[in-house]
């Protein structure tokens, strides 16, 4: 696997030596919050962040499969006995930059050879993209595909003036890395298929700006994440501090998995904070500002001296 920038919104991740390089610049008052390197060895007794690119897209594929596995394989009810609730997932996985082939490729890894089945006719995957280019990549990127998938390659501009058939065929919908300027359409083309599986994989925009989208906020707040996976440090004056945000949906369960919050101690990272919703840019610096406050040698020094006065004076510790 090429050792390439790999980059989630504002977030650019490395691989090199089949482990993860954090890097995403941003002031703060009086700290910086960036992505360095990582050195991710974990042992977690559940799902582990993944050590390299390979390992993130088998845990993607393996998520959104089982996930998925349920819907497509029973029948739909929906009108005759009560409304179904609609399937809708989303995905922030490591990505190679943003060239067409970067991204056709990492497409093509994911939805190319999906490890799910459905008796008696193959899965189709209609995948929607934001550009033209990144379109016509698509297409000669899947033009060679063989698998127990079909899939079709459409500009996200052009999927509602399609023949109807192109979304009416599909058993699944894929919007990849879309821009927070294509939600309307998107929402339409959701509404259009229900209760069909919609995906979001890799969209454009960032969490903290969801709030700012109006009416859509709440489209976009309808989307299960079922895979995501972070990387962040912030450093201080005299310490610093390197963890990773990441959650893992198992075995088709969308209730119950928690947003884990890990760092790096020794080599090895280790759970320090759990969240049952998806935790902001202030709440994990928190987490990690608490740990750096701890450690720092100036808190150490403050905590000794303390300790030796009271030493001293005879009071109690």
């Amino acid at each position: 696997m090429d050792s390439k920038f790999l980059q989630i919104h504002h977030q650019t991740i490395k691989i090199s030596d089949s482990k993860f390089h954090f890097l995403k610049p941003k002031t703060l008052p009086e700290s910086r919050i960036s992505f360095s390197s990582l050195s991710l060895k974990c042992s977690l007794s559940s799902t582990n962040p993944p050590t390299t690119k390979e390992e993130a897209i088998l845990q993607v594929k393996t998520s959104l499969s089982s996930t998925l596995e349920k819907p497509l394989n029973n029948p739909r009810l929906a009108g005759k006995i009560k409304k179904v609730k609609q399937p809708r997932l989303r995905v922030e996985i490591p990505v190679i930059d943003d060239s067409p082939a970067s991204l056709t490729q990492l497409a093509l890894e994911v939805f190319g050879e999906m490890p799910i089945r459905r008796k008696g006719s193959k899965i189709k995957i209609l995948i929607i993209w934001p550009t033209q280019s990144l379109t016509q990549a698509a297409a000669v990127a899947f033009e060679s595909q063989s698998s127990n998938l079909l899939t079709e390659n459409v500009l996200i501009s052009s999927v509602l003036e399609e023949d109807p058939r192109v979304l009416n065929s599909a058993d699944v919908v894929v919007f990849l890395s879309p821009e927070s300027s294509q939600l309307s359409i998107m929402k339409t083309v959701t509404d259009s298929i229900y209760p069909k599986p919609v995906i979001i994989f890799n969209p454009k925009w960032g969490f903290e700006e969801e709030s700012d989208f109006g009416e859509l906020s709440g489209f976009v707040c309808t989307f299960e994440v079922v895979y995501s996976f972070m990387g962040l440090e912030v450093k201080g004056i005299l310490s610093k501090r390197k963890g990773v945000i990441f959650k893992c949906v198992k075995d088709g369960i969308l209730s119950g998995e928690k947003w884990n919050v890990l760092v790096e101690e020794e080599e090895e990272l280790k759970v320090v904070s759990t969240f049952k919703a998806r935790p902001s840019v202030i709440e994990v610096e928190n987490v990690l500002y608490n740990l750096m406050a701890i450690n720092s040698p100036i808190t150490k020094s403050a905590k000794f001296l303390k300790e030796l006065l009271s030493n001293v004076t005879g009071r109690k510790k």
